[in-house]
């Protein structure tokens, strides 16, 4: 079997990946499946469709685990490309980004405040100190996020070496 690894970069910068394999690509998910489900292997999966995802298993899964998610595509008859991301679990994606929403929200929210206390000639010491804090948190997270990046690239790595396993069966 030929395989063909196409990387931007270093893959724990850019987590997106493109895997060219010379195989049918039914054959291929097939076999994915079967290994995914056999008791050889440990990790948490689920298979929808042509997508695949794969979690660290429980006992070692923290907050900031990745997840790896990949689609086979056909690319002829005896040719397929696996193209995959690696990523932070949807639990953790929808927590991230619902708090991001909440912080601009509030930053549009003060800034209006301060515009309208302004306007009226009142003080505008408690939304100036409003709108200072908020990219202060924006900040505090962002470097939540890279800490947890961080924290998550050994099991990435793990990830990738599993799945490189499985290909080159």
């Amino acid at each position: 079997m030929n395989v063909q690894e196409k990387r931007n970069s270093d893959f724990f910068l850019r987590p997106r990946f493109s895997i060219d394999i010379k195989e049918n690509p039914d054959e291929l998910l097939q076999r994915i499946t079967t290994y995914l489900k056999s008791d050889a292997c440990i990790y948490r999966s689920r298979v929808a469709e042509r997508h695949v995802f794969i979690d660290i298993p429980v006992k070692k899964s923290h907050f900031w685990s990745p997840q790896l998610h990949f689609e086979v595509e056909e690319v002829d008859e005896n040719s397929s490309t696996l193209k995959g991301l690696f990523g932070p679990k949807p639990q953790v994606w929808t927590l991230f980004m619902f708090v991001h929403f909440v912080v601009a929200t509030l930053f549009l929210g003060f800034a209006v405040f301060a515009y309208v206390k302004h306007r009226l000639g009142e003080s505008l010491i408690f939304p100036i100190a409003i709108l200072v804090a908020l990219p202060l948190i924006w900040l505090l997270l962002y470097f939540l996020g890279s800490i947890g990046k961080e924290t998550g690239k050994g099991q990435m790595k793990e990830l990738h070496d599993l799945l490189i396993t499985i290909i080159e069966q």
